[in-house]
């Protein structure tokens, strides 16, 4: 159950980025949750122990990145602007670090 629940939150906040991405240029312009990527990316490893985890270029140059600790399971969900402009999409516990295969494809269906 508690796997399920988690797996809820990542697709929710996958969403959430992703609604985010569409919105960004008014975000930056007006969030307090966005400044300059060298300064968020320090403050999450300084405050929080956070490091990048993943990586993802969305439309129009848009970085998205996932940023998380082993030692305390947090996590932040981060976009960025061609222009440098980092901007707090979501964030959380429980962080899990997966490398999992892909399920095995049926070829008889």
């Amino acid at each position: 159950m508690l796997k399920k629940t988690f797996e809820l939150s990542v697709l929710k906040s996958a969403a959430l980025a992703a609604l985010a991405l569409m919105a960004l240029p008014a975000v930056a312009q007006t969030s307090n949750n966005c400044a300059p990527r060298d300064q968020v990316v320090k403050r999450l490893a300084e405050r929080y122990g956070e490091s990048r985890q993943s990586i993802g270029i969305g439309q129009r140059g848009v970085v998205m990145e996932t940023f998380a600790s082993a030692d305390t399971g947090s996590w932040t969900i981060t976009i960025t602007t061609p222009g440098g402009v980092t901007c707090l999409v979501a964030s959380g516990q429980s962080y899990e670090f997966l490398a999992e295969a892909l399920p095995v494809v049926d070829s008889d269906a």
